[in-house]
This record gives C-alpha cells, sequence and structure tokens, in this order.
C-alpha cells in the first residue's frame, strides 16, 4: 500500500533546478574574483601587523595601511562582495538579495567616488570609474533573475 501511494506522487515532484545555471557566465568568473579577493583583504589584516604597508584599493579609494578607517572601509567592501559572491556560488536562499546589496552599494560607492573623491583629496581632475559599468548590469541580471532563483524547490 505504502509503496502503491508513494508511486502515485512521483509524477508530482519536480527535478532539482541548480540555480548556479541561472547566473550567466561572466558573474560565475566574478565570484571566484571576489571570493578570493576577499581572502586576500581578510589576509591584509594579518599582514599589516607585520609588514608596514600594505597596498589596497577598490573603486577609487586607495590606502597604504590597512589599519586606517579607509582600509577597513575597502576590507569591509571586498568582504561584503566575497560573501555576496559565496552566496551566489553556494546557491544560498538569501543570496539575491545579499548580491542586490553589493551592487547597490558598490553603485552609489562609485559615484560617491566620482564627486567627492576629486575635491576632498585636492586632486584637480575628474576620472569615472569603470566598475559602474559591471555594476548596472549585474544589477539588472540580479533582478531578472530573483523571481525564478527563489521559486525553485529546496535542494
Amino acid at each position: 500500500m505504502e509503496q502503491e501511494l508513494k508511486s502515485n506522487f512521483d509524477e508530482f515532484e519536480k527535478p532539482e533546478i541548480i540555480r548556479r545555471k541561472l547566473l550567466p557566465w561572466w558573474i560565475k568568473v566574478f565570484c571566484w574574483i571576489f571570493m578570493f579577493m576577499a581572502i586576500c583583504a581578510i589576509g591584509s589584516l594579518i599582514t599589516n601587523l607585520f609588514v608596514p604597508n600594505v597596498n589596497l584599493s577598490l573603486y577609487g579609494f586607495s590606502t597604504d595601511t590597512a589599519y586606517s578607517g579607509t582600509g577597513i572601509f575597502i576590507i569591509s567592501i571586498m568582504v561584503l562582495k566575497g560573501f555576496a559572491a559565496y552566496s551566489l556560488w553556494f546557491e544560498k536562499p538569501n543570496a539575491i538579495m545579499i548580491a542586490k546589496i553589493d551592487a547597490i552599494v558598490g553603485i552609489a560607492i562609485c559615484i560617491a567616488s566620482l564627486f567627492i573623491l576629486p575635491f576632498s583629496a585636492g586632486k584637480d581632475h575628474f576620472s569615472f570609474r569603470l566598475e559602474i559599468l559591471l555594476l548596472i548590469p549585474y544589477f539588472m541580471k540580479i533582478n531578472k533573475i530573483e523571481y525564478e532563483w527563489d521559486n525553485l524547490e529546496s535542494i
């Protein structure tokens, strides 16, 4: 009786879908880059204990030491990007929300570096951040796959 009941429900089971297949190849590549970058960012904190200069740079912000306001800011952004990449790669249920936060924060920082850095650093030139040209399509693609990602069966 139990086997007969089980076989009746087999036709309703959905095949498991791998969420990672929803990601385009370029996001998969950046997932690995940012996971590695997050590990390096955490490693820079340890390295700066033994070496006086550790060069960090992201979105136009740069510093020579990890233990400064700018250094902690850069490291925290790198860790956020690494966490978003980890969540996407390992198909976490909240990965889309984290990736959207990562994209919005990245876009906001790029815009801030466009307008704030030239005035605060005393530089006389305007520099356009090319990262924003990747962050906007990243946000749009993540937004596009959100429904399908969230409505898959639990894996």
